[in-house]
């Protein structure tokens, strides 16, 4: 079972393996999205551009059908007659390679983004190898790609059938119509059964691109082995992931040592144990611990807690089971209240007697109610 789990490849890609193929040039491409664009960009530019281009080129063209003779053996003015003609017709052709070049654009990085990869375009020796292109040739992908491509075919035939047929009295009808005008009908019509042609390629898109993302995760699929090793990579060595440990339990203990101040009363054992403990009557109602500690760190408590003269009971019972029934944080345990109660109700009455509002109150008892399961 073990050998089956680490062989096949059933979990999907990590971000870290996405980045990494990202990295190699291994994004999902869709060729046919790319060709739709550039084609449907090509189509909508012609549109937009084609009259003002069909219209210079004419001009240009009878211009250049109607030099006379002195024009003709004049070098300089027939120069001026080609860069008229040149001027003419730069601005319509920029516009259209501009529209073609952003659909181009469009196409090419919709499925899977930009991507720019010097390993992708090293050259490599399996690339050459013959075992490896006759995979290629014979192979699930070459497979798909026949099935597009003649799917595409009879898409774009049984389109084309569809749009003859329907514009058949209107194609027969320009050899009724005069020029020029005949001609601009034309033009329009196979411009605008261009841009039908290029929008039926959509129905190729429609299927290859969710293939193409989904042929592109299937190929980066993830044995159990691989992510376990992955991950192990990622959190770094032994050594690293202790000093990692280290680090956050000395953040960790640094913000403890600063509720210390606030508390209410400091428990100790008194030497090995301090606990800090605060109640605030407008919360859950339960005494919260706010710091705890042995040997080193409870003398640390201890002596913040004197700085800063938070009353420190000496309790030994008490501290040792507030020390491994609750954690920082946390309410105090449900069956350590009344112990706890009666400590803070002599910190409570020894404040007032401290501001001269309250007789001095006696000590706390050294056998508080601890019940047997909570006694360490």
């Amino acid at each position: 079972m073990a050998d089956s789990d680490s062989g096949e490849k059933t979990e999907e890609p990590t971000a870290k393996k996405l980045t990494d193929a990202r990295k190699k040039g291994q994004i999902a491409r869709s060729k046919d999205l790319g060709t739709f664009f550039v084609l449907v960009g090509c189509a909508c530019g012609m549109l937009l551009v084609g009259g003002s281009l069909a219209s210079t080129m004419a001009d240009m063209m009878s211009h250049m059908f109607s030099i006379n003779r002195q024009e003709a053996m004049d070098v300089n003015a027939l120069f001026k007659v080609i860069n008229d003609g040149i001027y003419q017709i730069v601005p319509p052709l920029l516009w259209l390679f501009f529209i073609v070049m952003i659909a181009a654009f469009v196409g090419n990085t919709m499925l899977g983004g930009m991507s720019f990869s010097w390993e992708a375009m090293m050259p490599k020796a399996s690339k050459l190898s013959p075992m490896a292109g006759f995979k290629r040739m014979f192979g699930t992908q070459a497979a798909v790609e026949l099935l597009k491509s003649v799917l595409k075919f009879f898409v774009v035939f049984i389109v084309a059938f569809l749009l003859l047929s329907g514009l058949f009295e209107e194609i027969l009808g320009l050899s009724r119509e005069t020029m020029p005008a005949n001609f601009e009908h034309a033009v329009n019509m196979l411009m605008w059964m261009f841009l039908v042609l290029a929008l039926s390629i959509g129905i190729i898109v429609a299927v290859d691109a969710p293939y193409q993302v989904w042929n592109h995760t299937k190929q980066l699929k993830m044995t159990k082995q691989e992510i376990k090793d992955e991950y192990k990579g990622t959190e770094g060595s032994p050594e690293i992931k202790g000093r990692i440990r280290r680090t956050q339990y000395e953040m960790s203990q640094r913000r403890m040592m600063q509720d210390v101040p606030d508390s209410d009363v400091v428990i100790t054992n008194p030497t090995h144990f301090s606990i800090a403990l605060k109640y605030d009557p407008t919360g859950s109602g339960a005494p919260i611990m706010t710091a705890k500690g042995v040997d080193e760190m409870a003398l640390h408590i201890r002596t913040i807690a004197k700085e800063h003269q938070v009353e420190i009971i000496q309790s030994p019972a008490l501290a040792r089971s507030l020390y491994y029934t609750a954690e920082v944080g946390d309410d105090i345990p449900e069956e350590l209240f009344a112990a706890v109660a009666q400590v803070l109700a002599f910190i409570f009455q020894l404040n007032e007697h401290k501001k001269g509002k309250a007789k001095k109150p006696k000590a706390v008892a050294k056998n508080l109610p601890i019940p047997d399961d909570f006694k360490y």
